[in-house]
């Protein structure tokens, strides 16, 4: 399923633009309603959206994307389905029982301990049965303070009218699985694609008995940069640039970052690796910390550091430069 629950809200300013914007401004100003609805026109990443959404409120600063909470373990945590104050009620069978809810209200009748906002998500809402929605009513008519709930539903008009007038309604825009691909798969396009050699040819390439050792060593010192960010200025420069210690080598390498960043995106996006089939499980860490956009960012910063390289300028200072870059994406 084309599911990618760790996504931020930064994620959909794309396809989702106009609901996107608006949340923004709520959140600049710290004004969330207590009931969002999201009417999701059959949105294929729905459920992402509203976890997205949650992340958004929950964050202390409200930040729309993974890369300025730096320090921050919850959004891992709510990925996870660790944390406490987000809560996510799904059909028990064909229905949304009020069992459920009457549970849901006992665990947020407590006040809020790791953050200033208690999120429950009732996803596919419509599925809620007479007794299940006469009980969230109950709830919405009486909000206590610091409770969100996040309704999501493709047919809003099989909810109670009281219940629809209780919420803000966001209305998603409609947008395929396909299209959602497609749009992710024209901004790789838009690299103008890398490659002087076919992809016959970098398969050969990659195969070769003779260039594994450097290839491991190239993953794992992406490893350590998306993990120490700045921090792997000191603890790796100096081996970089020893074992890849002239223009060719530094290339070479450069270049099989470009492979395994453009088989994360293959991975993100949910098609077939290309060319690192053989680091699959690092590929799938390396999509998990990454969104689409700052994949393939990443990539237009090794390109243009292969640029560089042919016009003679300083390789350490060359390193430390797409190291720097890197924490800015």
């Amino acid at each position: 399923m084309y599911i990618r629950r760790e996504s931020m809200l930064d994620d959909f300013k794309v396809n989702q633009k106009v609901v996107y914007q608006m949340l923004k401004n709520a959140g600049a100003k710290r004004q969330f309603s207590h009931a969002y609805l999201v009417d999701a026109n059959h949105y294929p990443r729905k459920l992402e959206f509203a976890m997205a959404l949650a992340k958004f409120i929950l964050c202390e600063n409200h930040y729309g994307n993974s890369d300025n909470c730096v320090n921050c373990t919850q959004c891992k945590r709510i990925d996870d389905g660790n944390f406490t104050e987000l809560k996510i009620i799904s059909p028990d069978g064909a229905w949304i029982k009020k069992e459920q809810l009457e549970e849901l209200q006992k665990q947020f009748s407590t006040k809020a301990i790791e953050s200033s906002y208690k999120i429950y998500i009732i996803n596919e809402a419509e599925k809620m049965n007479s007794s299940a929605s006469n009980s969230i009513l109950k709830f919405l008519e009486e909000p206590e303070p610091g409770i969100i709930a996040i309704l999501i539903t493709d047919n809003m008009y099989q909810l109670l009218d009281t219940i629809i007038s209780r919420c803000q309604v966001i209305s998603l825009a409609k947008v395929s699985v396909e299209t959602e691909k497609r749009n992710q798969l024209t901004t790789i396009e838009k690299l103008a694609f890398f490659f002087s050699k076919t992809g016959e040819e970098y398969q050969e390439f990659i195969q070769d008995e003779g260039k594994k050792e450097q290839i491991e060593y190239v993953m794992k010192m992406i490893q350590v940069i998306e993990k120490n960010k700045e921090r792997s200025i000191l603890k790796e420069n100096k081996y970089w640039t020893s074992i890849f210690n002239d223009k060719e080598k530094l290339e070479f390498a450069l270049q099989i970052m470009l492979l395994f960043y453009k088989d994360a995106v293959q991975e993100k996006i949910g098609l077939s690796l290309e060319f690192m089939d053989d680091y699959q499980g690092f590929l799938k860490t390396l999509a998990e910390q990454n969104t689409t956009q700052q994949l393939c960012k990443k990539m237009e910063l090794i390109m243009e550091l292969r640029k560089r390289i042919k016009i003679n300028i300083n390789q350490n200072l060359l390193i430390d430069q797409l190291i720097l870059s890197f924490v800015e994406v």
